[in-house]
C-alpha cells in the first residue's frame, strides 16, 4: 500500500519491484517531481534495477511526466537495469506512438505479460 506522502503503491515480486501510480491524473508538476524522485531513489538502491511501472489506475499524463519517464529510463540504461511499462490507457497509449516513446520503452498489455519478459 501506499505510504503516507507518496505518490506510489510499490511491491517486490521475486526480483522486480513493481509501482504502481496512486493517482489517476498525473498532471501536477509537485506530483510528478515527487514521483521521478520516489522512482529515482528504487533505482538508486538496487545496484541492476528491474522495475515495472503499471498504469492501470491512470487517466491522464501530462507532457512533463512523460519527460519524467525518459529521464528514468536513461536512468536505468546508466545502471544497466531493466524496465518494463504496463497497462496502458488506449489514450495514453496513442500519446505514446505519436511520440514515438513507444519505440524507447518496452510497452506490455498487462502486468503477467510485462514480469514474464525479464531475463
Amino acid at each position: 500500500m501506499a505510504a503516507s506522502g507518496t505518490r506510489l503503491r510499490i511491491k517486490h515480486e521475486k526480483d522486480v519491484t513493481q509501482v504502481e501510480f496512486v493517482d489517476r491524473n498525473i498532471l501536477d508538476e509537485a506530483n510528478i517531481q515527487a514521483i521521478g524522485d520516489e522512482i529515482t531513489a528504487i533505482i538508486d538502491a538496487t545496484p541492476s534495477p528491474r522495475l515495472l511501472i503499471s498504469f492501470s489506475n491512470v487517466d491522464h499524463l501530462s507532457s512533463a511526466a512523460l519527460g519524467t519517464l525518459i529521464s528514468i529510463n536513461n536512468r536505468m540504461k546508466a545502471k544497466k537495469g531493466e524496465l518494463r511499462l504496463a497497462n496502458i490507457d488506449p489514450q495514453i497509449m496513442e500519446v505514446f506512438m505519436i511520440t514515438r516513446l513507444n519505440r524507447i520503452f518496452s510497452i506490455h498489455d498487462t502486468t503477467a505479460d510485462a514480469l514474464a519478459t525479464f531475463t
